[in-house]
């Protein structure tokens, strides 16, 4: 009864089963296993131990590990056998299974980078996946060592078993992420909002700021109070700056920003340096059909009032100004809270006049009086009443 007993305990193993057994021996190149219910036992050479590459058996397996493979194949013959097992294939297997449940539901899988190679990174996804360098960052990554032994979460981009292909993804859960972010800010944000942002990049008119997953553009108008040529005059690349925001239009988005609006205006000084009455130099910025704009101090324009311009009368201020002159100016009126300037150029010049105003002058005496005897002298000796 115990002999068949024992005989019945023992399954028939073909190659490509799974098997179950437990590490007996650990040798240089293979490893023994004891195979529950098997007839021999089953070696496993060191290239089929895992999926990563190893030195030696010790660096994946103890004696007495519980191991799952898959038999490849079958050497026996009359006196003794062996079973040849895999248990890289059947983790393979596993992982494939695992990859593309997480493929078809959109998930992210954790993995470590485990070798910084010439066009990217190997990572340990339970197999071998590799990170193209197009698809670590959304940004420019000039040296990629820095990521070895840093695990990541990824995306998968493409999986193939038959092809033993594994191709994942940072740079889309990065993109994912700016886009959540993005849409949060657009739904968050106001007008008037003050936030800090990084100068992205700068064009001929204006900077871009990113303020954290949208950018937002400050014209060149709005970098500054003074008169700005170049943006590259008043930020940097990489600059860290407040701005205030002055419009959001959400479905196209696009953000309207302004640092000139967080700084001090030079009207809240103006008191201190000018007062209505003062004549001062001056330099015209921009002419109008209606007259023309004169800077008096950085960030402090006035309007010279077409009417203001000359003593003569004038149809276009361009007839006796260009832009960029230096002139004299009087200061007509100053309104702080609207932040307006009345200026007057012909307020400086003094008028000229076609006539000769010297007998205005003249003493009131009677040379400066003459009688009619004086005009008429002796025609009037013989006039008798």
């Amino acid at each position: 009864m115990t002999e068949e007993f024992n005989e019945s305990m023992i399954n028939e193993v073909q190659e490509g089963d799974k098997v179950k057994g437990s590490v007996q021996a650990i040798e240089d190149k293979h490893v023994v296993v004891h195979i529950v219910g098997g007839k021999f036992d089953g070696i496993i050479p060191i290239s089929q131990l895992s999926t990563q590459h190893i030195e030696t058996a010790n660096e994946v397996v103890n004696i007495g590990d519980e191991i799952e493979a898959f038999v490849t194949k079958i050497e026996q013959n009359e006196e003794s056998g062996h079973y040849i097992l895999s248990k890289r294939k059947l983790d393979e297997n596993l992982s494939y299974e695992k990859l593309q449940t997480i493929l078809d539901e959109d998930e992210t899988i954790e993995a470590e980078v485990t070798e910084v190679v010439k066009g990217g990174l190997v990572v340990d996804a339970g197999i071998r996946g590799f990170i193209p360098a197009s698809l670590i960052s959304v940004n420019y990554i000039e040296d990629y060592s820095d990521y070895l032994g840093k695990v990541l979460t990824l995306k998968i981009e493409e999986l193939d078993q038959t092809n033993n292909r594994v191709i994942l993804s940072r740079k889309k859960v990065e993109q994912e992420a700016l886009s959540s972010q993005k849409e949060d800010l657009l739904n968050n944000i106001s007008q008037g909002d003050v936030l800090e942002g990084k100068v992205a990049r700068i064009a001929n008119f204006g900077a871009f700021i990113d303020l954290g997953g949208v950018d937002g553009l400050v014209h060149v108008s709005e970098l500054s109070h003074n008169h700005v040529k170049s943006p590259e005059e008043v930020v940097t690349v990489g600059e860290t700056v407040k701005v205030k925001v002055r419009a959001v239009d959400r479905e196209a988005e696009r953000i309207s920003l302004s640092i000139k609006d967080t700084l001090a205006s030079p009207f809240e000084q103006i008191d201190t340096n000018f007062t209505v009455g003062d004549i001062v130099p001056g330099k015209v910025v921009r002419l109008a059909q209606f007259g023309a704009f004169v800077e008096i101090a950085p960030g402090l324009q006035g309007l010279v009032h077409i009417s203001q311009i000359s003593h003569e009368h004038i149809g276009n201020p361009e007839e006796v100004l260009e832009k960029g002159q230096d002139i004299q100016v009087k200061i007509l009126a100053i309104d702080k809270d609207e932040e307006r300037i009345s200026l007057s150029i012909k307020d400086t010049i003094e008028q000229e006049t076609d006539y000769d105003e010297s007998y205005l002058n003249q003493r009131d005496t009677d040379e400066d009086n003459p009688t009619l005897g004086d005009i008429f002298g002796d025609k009037l000796k013989d006039f008798k009443l």
